[in-house]
């Protein structure tokens, strides 16, 4: 731990982590009310576009979660925030249950292409006109690149693949604003008023939240719940900080540890 601060903030992932869909990991409500009692700050940060913020709030309630929607930090609000900033009017490629944290900007002739995950949009035809228009010069804006996320009934495709295949085609790279991106971890650590080396992320995914945080100045802890598939802490390089079952492990590791 040395040239490191005192631990100030836990970063953590929402979908894989703390639930999946609609069922918690087990033990996890517990252990956020003993983090809860620590003199740590909470943002709980998140790459799903599957639906809005309130959508998701509303899940992790009614699951017994203790956090506020101010908590929650997106990749939604991120995409948002690019879109205002450059006065964009985007091709919204996300599921219609997150279109509400869109609400208020202008779609209409758009000249930019944002992809979320959007299993229902994802079919031939519009993905050709998000060809088209990237091809006429409208920047592709991904929300994020995973590769695949964690579902009830298994392993499903995440925006990654499509949104790699359209920068194959158009020969274009595109703007990325959720994890990995240090922009995304660094905002979320703003919010919070402190800095990387005071601070520890806790998700499922060894790239996006781990790798991304690690490279972002914090501490990366792992979980093997989720997406986690055996092996996945060998594949980012410096290694998670550690590598536990679940969130409940974690959070022992960090009040024992890391207080």
């Amino acid at each position: 731990m040395a040239g490191r601060r005192a631990l100030k903030a836990v970063l953590i992932d929402l979908s894989g982590t703390l639930h999946v869909e609609d069922t918690a990991v087990p033990g996890a409500q517990e252990a956020l009310s003993r983090l809860r009692q620590a003199s740590v700050a909470l943002k709980f940060v998140t790459n799903t576009t599957k639906e809005s913020k309130r959508n998701l709030l509303e899940r992790l309630q009614r699951l017994n979660f203790d956090l506020q929607e101010k908590e929650i930090f997106t990749s939604l609000s991120a995409a948002r925030s690019l879109l205002e900033q450059k006065q964009h009017r985007p091709l919204l490629l996300v599921e219609d249950s997150a279109l509400e944290d869109f609400s208020g900007i202008d779609t209409s002739e758009p000249n930019a292409v944002v992809i979320g995950l959007a299993p229902d949009h994802f079919n031939y035809q519009t993905l050709n006109t998000a060809f088209r228009m990237i091809l006429h010069g409208a920047p592709l804006i991904a929300i994020h690149k995973a590769r695949y996320y964690k579902r009830k009934d298994g392993l499903a495709l995440g925006p990654g693949p499509f949104v790699t295949g359209l920068e194959f085609a158009t020969d274009c790279k595109a703007t990325v604003v959720g994890k990995p991106e240090k922009t995304f971890f660094m905002q979320a650590l703003c919010d919070l008023g402190c800095s990387p080396s005071e601070a520890v992320m806790i998700g499922d995914d060894a790239r996006d939240d781990v790798g991304g945080a690690q490279n972002a100045g914090m501490l990366g802890i792992l979980v093997r719940t989720g997406k986690y598939r055996e092996g996945d802490e060998n594949k980012i390089s410096p290694p998670p900080h550690l590598t536990c079952d679940s969130f409940p492990d974690a959070v022992e590791h960090i009040l024992q540890n890391l207080l």
